[in-house]
């Protein structure tokens, strides 16, 4: 039987902790940051849990993680 392959896109998104969960950058915090208020952009940085909706689909495009 062939190896699985892993999702180069997903693999460059995603991060698999220690522990197996798996964290993803956080949303709005590309372009129009001057609309959104201070608590705002310092809440979206770093890294956020995917949520458990997605979670499936996301630990089949990483089999590896």
């Amino acid at each position: 039987m062939p190896k699985q392959k892993t999702r180069r896109a997903a693999a460059k998104r995603f991060k698999v902790t220690g522990s197996g969960r798996i964290k993803c950058g956080k949303t709005k915090h590309r372009h129009l940051l001057s609309n959104r208020t201070t608590k705002m952009k310092r809440q979206s940085r770093g890294l956020g849990e995917v949520p458990k909706v997605l979670l499936d689909f996301v630990k089949q495009m990483l089999p590896y993680g």
